[in-house]
């Protein structure tokens, strides 16, 4: 193995986040605008070029990859980059976020071709609620998406929802209960500022208060005994075995500190973080000379620059230019 990716806060990174679209086929209001103008496809990068980029990164010690968007299964075809991604030697995992309104039509195809993980988006079950973050109708379409991976063998199955207080307190124990029923893991993700909108603190519904509504109305949780630091989510156990809760809590306790990943963008530009201000041309080298070790070096040394924390909870947050759909989930 080369030179791993170590930042100078000791952090290694095995964890690449390849977004393969911006699209995206809603308009989720903590994401993206409802006018947005999204890239040529010409822009975007190849199945080809993405694949030739894991394989540059995965000597470095990159082992996981999650497949992202805007909505990845508006990407064609995306089965047959799955097919790719899981032949590269090194690779040890290969995973899913989706919004999961196209999703009963390719789980199947997807798990044949080797993906593994996949984390699906769902904030309500009440398809009025579900019109009101969205935007767009299609809460019955993401629920048959969502049963439609649990048919074709995924296991666990994560739905994520975003906790907004305002909107979306009364939904966290509902889709509890709904995730319990199907067997499915639920997680729950503080509300960060990172959509086009203006970020309004007094809107994020904070982890301890997301674990109170759960105990109160589910009965009690406990950490999970195989809890991993480098993951973004801290996971709980009911204590009466009914399954798992994970909470995403960016804003109450960031999990800078054990970060492990770094992010492709869908055209093609290297971020060391969700919240990074510089990206790094990563498409400019695979279309030109593509000499494997002056990429290797360009990636070592993003990570390198990778600062300590995204400051969300200081004066010196900088929100970024870019919107979620066009960084990738």
């Amino acid at each position: 193995m080369s030179e791993r990716l170590i930042d100078r806060f000791g952090r290694v990174h095995n964890n690449l986040r390849i977004s393969v679209t911006d699209r995206c086929n809603l308009r989720c209001t903590y994401c993206m605008p409802e006018e947005v103008a999204f890239l040529d496809k010409a822009e975007l990068l190849t199945f080809e070029e993405i694949a030739r980029f894991v394989e540059i990164v995965a000597p470095l010690g990159i082992d996981k990859i999650r497949l992202t968007g805007g909505e990845p299964l508006l990407r064609k075809n995306l089965d047959r980059l799955v097919r790719m991604l899981v032949a590269i030697p090194g690779i040890k995992d290969v995973g899913l976020t989706t919004n999961g309104i196209t999703l009963d039509d390719h789980a199947q195809r997807l798990r044949d071709a080797g993906l593994r993980r996949i984390n699906i988006s769902l904030d309500t079950l009440d398809e009025e609620r579900f019109r009101q973050i969205a935007r767009r109708p299609g809460a019955d379409r993401v629920i048959a998406g969502i049963l439609a991976a649990k048919k074709a063998g995924f296991d666990p199955v994560k739905v994520n929802g975003v906790a907004i207080r305002g909107t979306t307190e009364e939904d966290i124990v509902p889709l509890c209960r709904f995730a319990r029923e199907h067997g499915l893991e639920m997680r729950f993700i503080e509300y960060m500022p990172i959509g086009a909108d203006d970020w309004e603190r007094s809107k994020v519904l904070y982890a301890h208060e997301i674990l109170e509504r759960i105990e109160t109305a589910m009965g009690p949780l406990v950490p999970a005994a195989d809890n991993d630091a480098r993951n973004p989510a801290m996971d709980f156990d009911y204590v009466d075995g009914g399954g798992r809760i994970g909470i995403i809590a960016s804003v109450s306790r960031p999990f800078c500190g054990s970060c492990n990943r770094i992010r492709l963008t869908a055209e093609g530009k290297l971020r060391n973080c969700l919240f990074a201000l510089e990206e790094t041309d990563v498409k400019s080298m695979l279309r030109g000379e593509g000499d494997p070790e002056k990429i290797q070096a360009m990636v070592r040394d993003s990570v390198a620059s990778k600062w300590e924390g995204h400051e969300i909870n200081s004066a010196r947050f900088i929100k970024p230019l870019r919107t979620m759909h066009s960084i990738g989930g």
